[in-house]
Order: C-alpha cells, then sequence, then structure tokens
C-alpha cells in the first residue's frame, strides 16, 4: 500500500462507484480505496473483486469505527446524504458526495456549518463541467470568444430515467423520498451548476413549473422549466422525462457572438463566420464517465491537501434555487425572489418537500435500501445509486 495515499472508502458501491469513481481513484498514486459498505449485500462481491485488498462492513458504523480513514466517497441515492455526510464530519473525515448534495435547502445550511466546525471539506460532484463539450464551453466563455454572456439556455430531453440496480420498479430516482425530487433533482442539478458557473452570477430570482406531462403513475414530476434571471442576464433550462427522444441543447448568447452545441460538437458563431470543435461523446450518450469525474477527484484531493477552494458554496446555490423552483412551481409559476437562507428555511418546506417527507416517515425507519428505504444515523447502512 502506497504510505503517501489518502485512504477512502465507499458509501454505497452501485453504478457510479463501480463504473465512474473507483477506475479513477485506482489511477491515481496519492489515493487508496481501502472499504465499502452498501446494504445490498450483492455488492459486497463486486467491491471486493474489483477492489482485491479492499475490506467490506456491514454497516457504515462499523466502517467508521474499524477504518482509519481519511475520506468518504458518498454514492447513495441523494435522499440519504445529509445523514450521512453529518456522520462522517462527526468521524473528522474528509465528504466527497455525488450530486445532489441534498434534498432539503435547511440540510445544506446544516452541513456547511458542521463542515467549517469540523474543518473538514465537502466536495459535491460537479463533473458535467468536466465534459469535453462542456470545458469547451469555458474555455471559450473564459477567452472571451462571445464577449459578456447575456443568457444561457440548456434543454435536458429524456424519455425516461436512467434505472438503477435492479428491477425497473425499484429504481429509487422515481421514489421521492430516496431522490428527493423529480427530473428537477436529477437532472436540473447540472443544470444549474453549468449554467450559473457560464452566467457568471448567481440569479437574483426564479420562475418555475413542475409538471407531469407522461409518468402519471410516479408520484413526482418529469419535467420541469426554470427561468433565472441574474440582473440583465438570464438563463432558460427546460428538463423533461416526457421526450421522444435523448438529447442534450446548450446556446449561450454573448454581446459578440453565440455558442451552441449540437450532438457532439461545440460550434461558435460571431462577425466573423463560424468555427466548430467535435468534442465527443454527445451529454446525452452514456450516464458513468470516469474522464468526467477525474476532475471531480482531482480537485477533491487538492482541497484535503491543500486547502484549495472546494464547490460547497456552488453546492449550497443549486439547492437553494432547486428550494426556490419547487415554491415558485408550487405559487402557480410566480417569480420568487433568492432571499436569506435564512428566511427560506423559516418559510417552511415547500410542498415537494413536505411530499418527500411524509413519504420518509413513512417509510423504514433504520436503512436506507436500493428501491424506497430512507434515514439513517447511528445505526445506517448505506445504499447504491
Amino acid at each position: 500500500m502506497r504510505s503517501h495515499a489518502r485512504r477512502g472508502a465507499f458509501i454505497g458501491f452501485g453504478n457510479a462507484a463501480a463504473q465512474a469513481h473507483l477506475p479513477v481513484w485506482q489511477s491515481r498514486d496519492d489515493v487508496v480505496m481501502v472499504a465499502a459498505t452498501d446494504r445490498a449485500e450483492a455488492r459486497r462481491e463486486a467491491f471486493l473483486a474489483a477492489c482485491p485488498g479492499g475490506r467490506w462492513h456491514a454497516t457504515l458504523d462499523r466502517l467508521l469505527s474499524e477504518e482509519a480513514l481519511d475520506f468518504v466517497d458518498i454514492c447513495t441515492p441523494p435522499g440519504s446524504h445529509a445523514g450521512l455526510i453529518r456522520q462522517a464530519l462527526r468521524a473528522g473525515l474528509h465528504v466527497l458526495c455525488e450530486k445532489p448534495l441534498v434534498t432539503r435547502a435547511p440540510d445544506a445550511q446544516m452541513i456547511a456549518a458542521a463542515a467549517g466546525a469540523a474543518g473538514r471539506a465537502v466536495y459535491t460532484v460537479h463533473n458535467w463541467l468536466e465534459a469535453p463539450i462542456c470545458r469547451k464551453i469555458s474555455e471559450l466563455i473564459a477567452a472571451g470568444a462571445i464577449g459578456a454572456v447575456r443568457s444561457v439556455g440548456w434543454r435536458t430531453l429524456r424519455t425516461r430515467p436512467a434505472a438503477g440496480l435492479g428491477a425497473e420498479t425499484a429504481n429509487w430516482r422515481v421514489d421521492p423520498a430516496a431522490a428527493g425530487g423529480g427530473i428537477l433533482f436529477d437532472h436540473g442539478w447540472h443544470a444549474l451548476y453549468c449554467v450559473t458557473r457560464w452566467l457568471g452570477a448567481a440569479p437574483q430570482s426564479v420562475e418555475a413549473r413542475l409538471e407531469t406531462r407522461r409518468h402519471s403513475d410516479w408520484p413526482l414530476h418529469d419535467t420541469a422549466t426554470l427561468d433565472l434571471d441574474c440582473g440583465g442576464r438570464s438563463g432558460q433550462v427546460f428538463l423533461t422525462w416526457a421526450a421522444d427522444e435523448r438529447a442534450n441543447h446548450i446556446d449561450v448568447e454573448g454581446e459578440r457572438g453565440r455558442i451552441r452545441v449540437d450532438g457532439a460538437n461545440v460550434i461558435l458563431e460571431d462577425r466573423s463566420g463560424k468555427q466548430q470543435w467535435f468534442c465527443p461523446p454527445p451529454l446525452s450518450q452514456g450516464s458513468y464517465h470516469p474522464d468526467w469525474f477525474a476532475g471531480s477527484a482531482r480537485d477533491f484531493c487538492a482541497v484535503m491537501t491543500d486547502g484549495a477552494p472546494g464547490n460547497l458554496d456552488e453546492a449550497m446555490l443549486c439547492m437553494r434555487l432547486i428550494d426556490l423552483a419547487q415554491r415558485s412551481s408550487d405559487a402557480g409559476g410566480a417569480r420568487l425572489a433568492l432571499r436569506d437562507q435564512a428566511l427560506e428555511a423559516a418559510a417552511g418546506p415547500s410542498r415537494q418537500a413536505r411530499a418527500s417527507t411524509r413519504k420518509k416517515k413513512i417509510g423504514a425507519p433504520n436503512a436506507v435500501s436500493s428501491t424506497n428505504q430512507l434515514t439513517l444515523p447511528n445505526s445506517a447502512k448505506a445504499s447504491t445509486r
């Protein structure tokens, strides 16, 4: 074992951990993954086969008490994140967590306070910024290719949510308690950190509508439309699981030109003409991309080692925007201002959050499953994404 390497463990070893995270960790000289836990016992054999020399723990409590760790990599359904992060911080560990970081705005505030008190990093996997298409867009904006950005349009079209482990009926993405919400939490988180990064400013207000257009048998929305006002700049986000195709479209308008995405092509149009770059794969191709995760792993290690700035503020903004979008939709699509987070919390949960909480209370209290059980403090077992 590399004596200088940071020691990590997986909490949840499903598709994201096995197909995206582990290959990257195994390619690095400064990290070694030594253990894992997951409620699904079938994942034990998968982990031990993929990570020779690793140790499996039946519960999170045992993993935290029996392993000497520097960090955990959380790859469980979103509804479990807040409790797992809190438990890891109490154990004095850094935390890398799959998106969305949490599913409720008050939990984001709690985690920020806990991370500060513990002096540990909490880093969210914002891996789409590392997709070749998105890297090229960021590069062109940073180079001033279109001047100051005026608007960003983002469209994610899917026919249904990605499948989880096991049968479709056990897909956590269609369980409000496990997922936190519908496509707004699944693809909306990606859209929001990319759009706000390119706009270069936090939105001042949000107008949103959450709908069920096709999948009425699921107790959550399959379509979301958001309009973000950044004071002279704007973002438009459309997300759906009810499309007839699988595609992504991005359109960035600047004062001197335009950047748009067509499949795997990034196209720059300005007064001098048109330039095009082929940046495969298309954003709609596949669900797990180790090369995209590599940038998140690199930046997380820099935060642990050098105290480099993390992305907790960006993740908290995403959560605030999702919470505000839910409230806007509850109010019939009213435009709502991004207020102080304490005021947001004082206003109480949105209708979507209340529905998720009601279902959470009905479910099993002591475990997170890969289907629909949720919650966990100290005796918790982890589930897979």
